[in-house]
């Protein structure tokens, strides 16, 4: 009998362990970033072809944008919600492991390990803090393998998304378990390989010496273009896409349960969304 008490006022206190809130002001900072996000990967396709530009001169504009725009996602939603400085110790505690996670496969045929972890805590703590948590994970992990270069920025934004779609995913109160674990290794799966899919677009347009078959020409078509990135994509990235979703599959189902307790606990403990008290001194 009081194993299933034990039981039950765990699972009762996990459930009680609530996302970090999403107020207006962090929608309305993680819109904007994003709109600029997308437009940064995008606009070449759209671009003229004698505009002679790439992602080697305008990814330092996007930095330089990227930083103010992730401190205004943390001002936003410390606005909405009071985040304290546990919270930002708790950001900077993953943003640490996970970027030691990443040099463990260091994108070795796409073995990154800190995927499933960038999505159990954005499942966790809500998609407000899964964006910097992922822009800044993926920023120190440049910074620890020494992987700075046009391309930064671009990842930055790309596992932002990723660990920010596993914030949005439904049933942050009431789903558990295996059906949980289940929902987040699929998610894993397809943010793994669309991670790869979006990075692959802010290097293809300036890469020469492809196939007609799969190279980007400037002024065609866009549907025309879009095929060729698809075959691109499987020609070249599928190799490495795959086996990043499987070990993050495999990774989820294996350990998920376990680092979810531990970070609805840690949430718990820290009680991100309770009230500021104080006491007058006896």
């Amino acid at each position: 009998m009081n194993a299933f008490r034990a039981f039950g006022a765990t699972e009762a206190a996990d459930r009680q362990a609530r996302a970090i809130r999403l107020g207006p002001r962090s929608v309305a900072a993680l819109v904007l970033i994003s709109a600029i996000g997308v437009a940064a990967f995008g606009w070449p396709l759209l671009a003229d072809s004698a505009s002679g530009l790439a992602h080697s001169r305008d990814a330092p504009w996007l930095f330089a944008a990227l930083l103010p725009l992730l401190l205004a996602v943390v001002v936003a939603t410390i606005a909405d919600t009071g985040l304290d400085a546990k919270a930002i110790a708790m950001l900077g505690v993953l943003a640490a492991a996970g970027a030691a996670l990443r040099p463990l496969g260091a994108g070795t045929a796409g073995i990154e390990p800190m995927f499933f972890l960038m999505v159990l805590s954005g499942r966790v703590l809500g998609p407000g803090f899964g964006f910097v948590l992922g822009a800044v994970s993926m920023f120190a992990s440049a910074l620890l393998t020494g992987g700075v270069g046009p391309w930064m920025p671009f990842q930055m934004l790309s596992m932002g998304w990723v660990s920010m779609g596993a914030g949005l995913l439904p049933g942050p109160d009431r789903l558990r378990g295996r059906r949980e674990t289940a929902m987040l290794a699929a998610y894993g799966a397809v943010a793994s390989l669309l991670y790869g899919t979006v990075m692959n677009l802010q290097g293809w347009p300036y890469i020469g010496g492809l196939t007609s078959g799969v190279s980007f020409v400037p002024g065609d078509p866009l549907p025309d273009n879009l095929a060729r990135f698809i075959a691109y994509c499987l020609a070249t990235s599928l190799g490495w896409d795959l086996p990043r979703a499987i070990v993050t599959i495999t990774l989820t189902l294996a350990l998920g349960p376990t680092v979810l307790k531990a970070l609805r606990r840690a949430t718990r403990r820290a009680a991100f969304d309770a009230p500021a008290e104080f006491t007058a001194p006896h």
